[in-house]
């Protein structure tokens, strides 16, 4: 569940809804997302497709699985040309040679960019920044 300050803040901005969407519970199951994590509780009860924060716009996942093609392309990207393992679910379009993942196995949430950043990931010299999806939207929506 997410925290009390992220839920207010998606109501503040009218874009909270309570109702789930069965096609996107479905998009989740498909992506590999625990139905009961933060991450599958903000793409399921939020209305927008995307959500400008810090950096860049974030996707509605289920939105994007569902009625694009943009999130498929993203994950072969990230798996073939930055080669980032598997549990790691693109975020955003990565346009500023840069981007958010999720990891789908312990919710981590890792920022990456082109050049060392990437290198030092792929050598295990960085981890993700963010321990849970919670703590990445507090400081992605700069409520923290």
């Amino acid at each position: 569940m997410l925290s009390n300050k992220i839920i207010e803040y998606l109501k503040q901005q009218g874009i909270y809804s309570e109702k789930e969407d069965e096609e996107y519970k479905e998009a989740l199951i498909n992506l590999g997302i625990d139905l009961n994590s933060d991450f599958a509780f903000f793409n399921l009860h939020t209305t927008e497709v995307t959500f400008l924060g810090r950096l860049s716009e974030m996707y509605n996942v289920c939105w994007f699985s569902i009625y694009s093609n943009d999130l498929s392309y993203a994950i072969e990207s990230a798996r073939n040309i930055l080669k980032l393992p598997d549990e790691y679910l693109p975020l955003d379009s990565f346009e500023a040679e840069g981007g958010f993942f999720y990891n789908r196995k312990t919710g981590e949430v890792l920022e990456i960019e082109l050049g060392e950043k990437l290198i030092n990931f792929q050598n295990g010299k960085l981890l993700p920044q963010w321990k849970d999806f919670n703590s990445f939207l507090e400081w992605y929506f700069e409520l923290e």
